[in-house]
């Protein structure tokens, strides 16, 4: 029973964060440099900050969660500013892909990715952990399994390109360029995947005594820290580069602007959230505990095309289309369960 509330828990921060792009639409006035690095303030900042004193135990203080050796502690940062990388080409990716082929091609990627390169990665300066132990039989073929859901979507999405005329997809996705989109999204994968590897430097990094469902959160922190660095670089430059820095000086339009923006922030925070806690009901089951990032990755495209069909990017696709859309969808869905079949 545990292990079903920690899955669904997974999949309620999947939901959210696949919803988190739907207050975007709402802002108002700003150009994407400015309203990227506002909500960031919100998603890779405050929200993870106030997670990580959550973790806190009683009668303890936050800082003495930097007791850690300071090694890892860097490293989760130094990893969290290459997944900045993956945070700005993935906002690109759904620009020229749409909501859900850019999640689809970008989160798939970086759940076999993710998965996979914490422990390789890990074992190249802690051997004496054997953490490459994690990588189980079932664990590479639940990596498979999700990896094959994703190619099938991927498919879908090129049936889709070579199905619309130019018209067609330019009313579904104002920018579409499906080469341009797989290009950015694969890398987009590749760097997101790094946000595992920070975790799991800094899965140590917590203090003795807190819950289970609590313990990745300061690690969670560190490593938002380093993608908010690498996203407020690159967004001040285009702000720059751009003269878009009037935007902050609108007044009329901050109100809403910061409503939603700090509510596209909570949304996307609430993946890793629900990560920390699904994984406290997993501990019974050390293959879906060492899974569940790819299991929240797979959950992620499920729901992203679900308000893909929702905001009708995939209007106009022939019924084969969908069809192996749907395929794709159901096959990942499976890849969650799998593991604990095996």
């Amino acid at each position: 029973m545990e292990i079903i509330i920690g899955l669904l828990i997974i999949a309620i921060g999947a939901f959210c964060q696949s919803s988190c792009y739907v207050p975007i639409n709402k802002i108002k006035d700003w150009s994407w440099e400015s309203y990227w690095i506002v909500q960031g303030v919100f998603a890779w900042l405050v929200f993870p900050l106030l997670g990580a004193l959550l973790s806190v135990p009683a009668g303890h203080s936050f800082m003495e969660i930097f007791n850690a050796p300071s090694f890892n502690i860097w490293m989760t940062v130094f990893f969290g500013v290459l997944w900045g990388v993956g945070g700005l080409t993935f906002g690109l990716s759904m620009r020229y892909l749409g909501v859900a082929l850019g999640q689809s091609i970008a989160l798939g990627t970086c759940a076999g990715l993710g998965t996979i390169m914490g422990p390789v990665l890990l074992n190249i300066f802690f051997p004496e952990l054997n953490p490459l132990q994690s990588l189980t039989a079932a664990v590479l073929i639940g990596v498979a399994v999700t990896l094959l859901g994703i190619a099938i979507i991927g498919v879908a999405g090129s049936m889709k390109a070579a199905s619309l005329s130019e018209e067609e997809k330019k009313a579904a996705v104002k920018d579409f360029n499906f080469p341009k989109g797989i290009a950015i999204a694969l890398l987009a994968g590749f760097m997101s995947g790094c946000f595992n590897v920070g975790l799991e430097f800094g899965k140590e990094i917590f203090i003795p005594g807190t819950q289970d469902m609590f313990k990745t959160l300061p690690a969670t922190l560190l490593v938002t820290v380093g993608g908010f660095l690498t996203n407020a670089v690159y967004c001040f430059y285009q702000n720059q580069k751009n003269n878009t820095w009037a935007d902050y000086s609108k007044g009329s339009v901050w109100g809403n602007n910061l409503v939603f923006c700090a509510l596209a922030g909570a949304l996307w925070y609430s993946q890793f959230f629900g990560l920390s806690l699904g994984k406290g009901f997993l501990t019974s089951s050390p293959t879906l505990t060492t899974l569940a990032f790819c299991i929240l990755m797979a959950l992620n495209v499920v729901f992203s095309n679900v308000w893909g069909i929702i905001l009708k990017e995939w209007k106009g696709c022939s019924s084969k289309t969908i069809a192996v859309l749907i395929t794709g969808i159901i096959v990942l869905i499976v890849s969650s369960f799998l593991p604990q079949l095996l």
